[in-house]
């Protein structure tokens, strides 16, 4: 990952221990890494910020809430940051806990630094595909609400795979006023064919409806 990446991403260190805490924050930081460093997991959720972008790692075992629950805390807020779990009591069970919730690595004490930061490199590559796909879908939206009433009109009609004149004839235009709009559209959301109108369709579709995929009120 660049160095310019990298900066933008914080390692995360839940650990009761001081000194395994301030040994992490040294080799990591030597590597390059910023660190913030909590001595349980209640605290890090006092801390924690929504906008909170890198990975998390934490031990298994900590006073209060263990790591795999603040894993558990974190996802029920809202939050996908990658997780790392380490411990010197490693078990099967408390492994296939931590995978079932989606961690990057469940890594048994003492481990070498190179497995640690291996496992950071792969969290980090995870978050950043994340933060790319919520910088994606900020563009679609941005670029969607360039689109006037009639615009969106069109554009559901467009990808329902209905041509000009049966556009037309829906919305009481002329066929070459639905091509003239058309051209508009595929302007200001800066798209070259069909699939790539119909997706942003789906994109304004999916407001409009509920969990279960009916309308919504």
């Amino acid at each position: 990952m660049a160095d310019a990446a990298r900066s933008a991403l914080v390692v995360y260190v839940v650990d009761d221990d001081a000194s395994i805490r301030d040994s992490l924050a040294l080799m990591l930081g030597l590597a390059g890494y910023s660190t913030r460093l909590f001595a349980d997991a209640e605290s890090l959720l006092v801390a924690f910020e929504r906008d909170w972008t890198g990975c998390v790692i934490a031990d298994l075992r900590l006073p209060g809430m263990s790591g795999i629950e603040l894993q558990a805390q974190l996802r029920n807020r809202g939050s996908a940051i990658p997780f790392i779990v380490i411990t010197a009591h490693g078990d099967v069970p408390a492994a296939r806990a931590a995978f079932r919730a989606q961690a990057i690595d469940f890594i048994e004490k003492p481990f070498d630094d190179w497995q640690l930061q291996n496992a950071i490199e792969r969290a980090f590559d995870v978050e950043r595909k994340r933060i790319e796909g919520i910088e994606a879908t900020r563009r679609d939206a941005e670029k969607l609400a360039r689109l006037t009433a009639r615009e969106r009109e069109i554009l559901d009609q467009a990808a329902r795979g209905l041509h000009a004149k049966e556009i037309a004839a829906a919305l009481g235009i002329s066929p070459r006023t639905v091509e003239v709009h058309k051209t508009r559209i595929m302007q200001k959301l800066e798209v070259r064919n069909i699939a790539e109108l119909v997706r942003f369709a789906v994109i304004t579709e999916a407001p409009r409806r509920g969990p279960t995929g009916e309308a919504a009120d």
